[in-house]
């Protein structure tokens, strides 16, 4: 697998012999080395880009879970076994964040300084038991549906509390679930492209773009189009729920 490593990904010296190294072991003794607080792209050996080879992926995650696991470390010191524990911690998340396209892409908008607004389910189930406002802005295209869709999820909800069944509603909210669902799909689709554009601004053996005006008009479309894609997530979320 091609690595590429950012300055943060190497340390000054290793803690056991005082050579060189790199951030999980060092390359003339072998010894583990401290947990270094880098993003997840780095704890792969990966650069900041958004299409990623998964089979080269899952063999990298496998190899240093094998060489990182805590049972590997049960004869070694108290803290090559602390660093052990938190470096196969690190590596499980960002694993887990970087072989799902989405999460890929709001974790790498986050590295660029850009927080997403609160669409996630987490924040609605902490809006509601704060009685707090949740951030969340309908986009101005899907106002009319929108309304809809609430008016015909609160009727479902009221002739549940009744005990009554109107399947010309449930017809509508199916009908609506799959026309979000489509929705879901093109912007997916949209989102694609920006990360081909991404990708190619970032020359050859380097980590970030460089072009810092094609950097921000992109990373601003792929702000837009994930924020729009989890809204329109939770309102199917919403109809499920209802139609459950």
């Amino acid at each position: 697998m091609a690595t590429h490593l950012t300055q943060a990904a190497a340390i000054a010296a290793c803690w056991s012999c005082g050579q060189a190294t790199s951030q999980h072991f060092c390359e003339a003794c072998g010894k583990i080395q401290p947990l270094q607080s880098v993003d997840y792209f780095t704890t792969l050996g990966l650069a900041r880009k958004l299409h990623i080879d998964m089979a080269a992926l899952e063999r990298e995650f496998y190899r240093l879970n094998r060489k990182l696991h805590p049972d590997l470390f049960a004869r070694a010191t108290t803290r090559e076994q602390e660093w052990s524990t938190e470096k196969t911690s690190q590596l499980n998340d960002a694993y887990r964040t970087l072989k799902d396209p989405i999460t890929r892409t709001a974790y790498l908008l986050e590295l660029e300084g850009v927080k997403l607004e609160e669409q996630s389910r987490n924040a609605t189930d902490t809006a509601r038991q704060s009685g707090a406002e949740k951030k969340q802005v309908v986009p101005p295209d899907l106002l009319e549906e929108v309304f809809d869709l609430n008016m015909q999820l609160e009727e479902m909800r009221m002739n549940k509390q009744m005990g009554e069944d109107d399947p010309n509603i449930t017809r509508d909210l199916q009908t609506a679930k799959e026309k979000f669902e489509q929705k879901m799909n093109d912007l997916t689709a949209e989102l694609q492209q920006y990360w081909d554009e991404w990708d190619a601004l970032i020359p050859p053996g380097e980590n970030e773009p460089q072009d810092q005006q094609a950097r921000i008009r992109v990373r601003d479309q792929m702000v837009d189009l994930l924020n729009r894609r989890s809204y329109i997530r939770n309102l199917v979320r919403d109809v499920n729920e209802a139609l459950a």
